[in-house]
């Protein structure tokens, strides 16, 4: 039978009897064998209303014949018996079950996403997960739990943030820095070179890459003694590895080989993110965005050239082994700063 992870919490009432009645309950569900159970640990809420109380944690593994859809109709009416109502997103509650993840099942239904698209870097979760499947592989990191969880520990403390252009990567690293007082790292953008660029890229393509791709290594360079002096959070508007998505766009096959070729030479040496934010928006958004911010040259972009940008970096940001992701496809500013904020205190 499929092994899959739970996450149990909770925030109202007797917290603590919640989550082992829940336990209980799992337990003696048809086709739900549970396997192990971790301790119950006591967390800040993260997001959500402000002024709540804290939350216990705990996970679960289970060993079912049920199909994915099947264990969330099990846990939600666990939840509904044991009392959880409608309420704020992120807000309190009696109790809170989440399938985790279901063996290496990859899914997207209105209903259910699998793997839960926050756990990777949630302590919360990861810490008690641990316990009962640190073995457990993530099927989108290709990480197990165990290594989800000392990422999070040794890391350095680093969101990069990626997208294609005009996501408003920029914009967002900003008003983070400013939020959390963290260090903004930022690229400082000759928006003449770029006019001449966007006119001209088959012949400018190979300098102007090498030239982010150069600035780039410097600005995240790990030698830096911010990296270990400043233990601070810090944000970046950009990621190393967009450069290698970029020009793929622009260059022609053989002057990519030899871009690839200085990139993988010079990553070794770049401080890798913590959690690496991907902002997304269909092609018409982005060139609605570009035309408003009204820089030379760029505005002259095709629909077709910025969708094949925003290809190149989905493509780049999803492959295995990056590390946490957190993908975020809304044209509410809002929204997605929020999502940011609350991933980056679940780290903490």
């Amino acid at each position: 039978m499929p092994s899959c992870l739970i996450g149990l919490g909770s925030n109202l009432g007797e917290r603590r009897q919640m989550l082992d009645q829940a336990a209980v309950q799992l337990a003696g569900c048809p086709q739900i064998r549970l396997v192990a159970q971790s301790a119950w640990h006591e967390t800040p809420a993260i997001g959500g209303p402000p002024g709540q109380s804290p939350f216990l944690n705990g996970a679960v593994l289970l060993e079912t014949s049920l199909h994915p859809e099947g264990v969330l109709k099990a846990l939600q009416q666990i939840e509904t018996d044991l009392g959880r109502r409608q309420g704020p997103r992120w807000g309190p509650r009696p109790i809170d079950l989440d399938v985790l993840l279901y063996g290496q099942t990859v899914l997207r239904t209105p209903r259910l996403v699998l793997p839960h698209p926050r756990m990777a870097w949630r302590r919360f979760v990861l810490r008690p997960a641990a316990e009962v499947a640190g073995s457990m592989i993530h099927p989108t990191t290709g990480w197990t739990i165990a290594r989800l969880l000392d990422h999070l520990d040794r890391a350095v403390p680093y969101v990069a943030i990626t997208g294609p252009i005009g996501a408003g990567k920029t914009q967002l690293a900003r008003r983070l820095s400013r939020q959390t007082s963290a260090r903004l790292i930022e690229e400082r953008l000759d928006l003449d070179r770029l006019e001449a660029f966007y006119a001209d890229p088959a012949c400018q393509g190979w300098e102007m890459e090498l030239e982010f791709l150069q600035r780039r290594a410097r600005l995240l360079a790990a030698g830096l003694p911010e990296w270990s002096a400043d233990r601070r959070l810090a944000v970046s508007d950009f990621w190393f590895d967009q450069s290698l998505a970029f020009a793929r766009v622009w260059l022609p096959p053989d002057r990519f080989e030899a871009f690839a070729g200085l990139w993988q030479q010079l990553r070794p040496g770049v401080v890798r993110p913590k959690l690496l934010v991907l902002l997304d928006a269909p092609a018409e958004q982005l060139q609605e965005r570009v035309v408003r911010r009204g820089r030379r040259g760029e505005q002259d972009l095709s629909q077709q050239q910025l969708d094949q940008i925003r290809q190149s970096v989905l493509v780049q940001a999803t492959q295995p082994n990056q590390g946490p992701l957190l993908q975020l496809a809304t044209d509410d500013f809002e929204e997605v700063f929020g999502e940011v904020l609350a991933a980056v205190e679940a780290m903490e």
